[in-house]
């Protein structure tokens, strides 16, 4: 994390560079980006940073894994201005981001593990063929109305094939998987565009056993982010106490 700097001393950007592994170039960009404070000139017009600008520097790149580089920049603009609560807000923007994504996976997973096989209406119905329902028994058996699932076809969540004798919409094993997992989304508060493309990728997937592997990784990526915004929030606070 580069050298342990007394308050006085005097850093060129190349100083700065070489602890984080950056250019002199990215330097001088964060300090006209505002990221950093600006910095003091020699006479002959040479910048010259401090441990308040190292500061500031290890700070910002703390809180880019967690926030992002955007709004890590403008999180350190804002308490470069003298805005700090602007700065504390933008952060809790992106813990509330974090705990909806959180949330998101969460009814993800209780929709996968509540998928049940596919329904059997209890009522005597002629089907078109085995693993194939028609709308009426399978709306009945959801207890929603036929035309949610035309709404839902519309969107794209679920492609039925026709019966080309009746031409009344037949849905298979796959197509009732989908219908049901778009229902426990729905259920979950859940828009049909945001469902849309986690059903296209159970489909692509050939179900949902696939999609362990990647619920897993989407977890481990949101605990990794959330310690990022820890490890953030730490370097966030030591650039603070150096501002006074």
């Amino acid at each position: 994390m580069g050298r342990n700097l007394q308050s006085g001393e005097r850093l060129r950007p190349i100083d700065l560079a070489r602890g984080h592994g950056l250019s002199t170039q990215a330097v001088r960009n964060y300090e006209e980006a505002g990221i950093l404070p600006a910095a003091d000139r020699t006479p002959h017009g040479y910048r010259t940073y401090t441990s308040l600008h190292a500061g500031a520097l290890r700070a910002f790149l703390a809180l880019v894994p967690g926030h992002g580089h955007g709004t890590a920049a403008s999180i350190m603009r804002a308490v470069n201005e003298g805005a700090v609560d602007e700065g504390f807000r933008l952060i809790d923007e992106s813990h509330v981001q974090l705990l909806d994504d959180r949330r998101t996976l969460r009814a993800v997973e209780i929709a996968l593990r509540d998928l049940a096989p596919v329904i059997h209406d209890p009522e005597p119905v002629t089907t078109p063929g085995p693993g194939g329902t028609f709308i009426g028994p399978l709306a009945r058996g959801l207890g929603i109305r036929p035309a949610t699932l035309r709404t839902w076809e519309r969107a794209g969540l679920v492609s039925p094939r026709r019966d080309p004798l009746t031409g009344y919409r037949v849905y298979d094993e796959a197509d009732v998987r989908d219908v049901r997992l778009a229902h426990q989304l729905r259920r979950g508060g859940y828009p049909l565009e945001r469902i849309a493309p986690l059903i296209a990728q159970v489909r692509a997937a050939g179900g949902p056993e696939p999609l362990e592997a990647a619920l897993g990784d989407w977890r481990g990526r949101l605990s990794a982010r959330g310690r990022a915004m820890l490890a953030g929030a730490a370097e966030l606070e030591a650039y603070l106490r150096r501002r006074g």
